[in-house]
């Protein structure tokens, strides 16, 4: 789990804003954020299923080895609210609808890697592994200019050895809190249900493009939103930043 910044009252800054009452007042206190001791990138090479639950954001995994004609509008739905996702690509899908990747990468979205043609990663050699990461990398980055920092195995499906090969090519593995089971076709009700009684602080929900996502992911936007939860990107939920 990554760390959240802690808090420090900056007495010069406090003591200017309650000057005018004289008195003390704790809503005009200022705090500075400081870092914590241990930071994320100080811990070993380990999957990652949520950010720190004090921190009041959740993120949108979005899987993309298919579903490529819900994209656009789950797009506009994300834009409508002013809000990223991280969309984990697979190579081969890349490869298959660059002008789509450029699309969701120039609309702001964080881009992570899905292996490529939706492997099962722990079933392979450290090689192979290493060609998965490294080609699907490599096919991202000629595409939107920069590598992915963050890997979705397919299917969730690692050992060990796939978490520590992510890490020697600088990449976080990424499961997820809440899964929608969107694949599975389920009613709207039913992905509602999945995901808000189980949603707090640091929550990944893992989605796909799917008919039902692009029907339900206004709804359900709203409804964390009513929760004043923040939604954003794998990376900045994961940083040790508190918003």
């Amino acid at each position: 789990m990554p760390g959240l910044n802690g808090l420090k009252v900056n007495v010069d800054k406090s003591y200017l804003k309650m000057e005018d009452t004289g008195e003390f007042n704790k809503e005009k206190l200022v705090f500075n954020e400081t870092e914590p001791e241990v930071t994320f990138d100080d811990l070993p090479a380990a999957p990652v299923y949520r950010g720190h639950p004090d921190k009041k954001m959740v993120s949108f995994l979005i899987n993309v080895s298919w579903g490529e004609e819900y994209i656009p509008d789950m797009i506009k739905t994300l834009k409508k609210h002013n809000l990223k996702a991280t969309f984990f690509i697979d190579g081969k899908w890349a490869q298959d609808h660059v002008e789509l990747l450029k699309m969701i990468n120039e609309e702001g979205h964080e881009i992570g890697s899905h292996g490529y043609n939706h492997p099962d990663m722990s079933q392979m050699s450290k090689a192979q592994m290493t060609d998965q990461i490294t080609k699907t990398n490599g096919i991202i980055k000629s595409i939107i200019k920069k590598k992915p920092e963050f890997l979705a195995p397919p299917a969730g499906n690692f050992n060990n050895h796939v978490v520590n090969v992510a890490s020697e090519h600088n990449m976080e593995t990424i499961m997820w809190t809440i899964d929608t089971i969107d694949w599975d076709n389920p009613s709207k009700n039913q992905v509602m249900n999945r995901v808000l009684p189980k949603l707090e602080g640091g929550s990944m929900i893992l989605m796909h493009p799917t008919k039902v996502m692009e029907d339900t992911l206004e709804d359900l936007i709203l409804k964390i939103k009513e929760k004043n939860y923040k939604i954003g990107t794998v990376g900045n939920l994961l940083s040790e930043n508190r918003s």
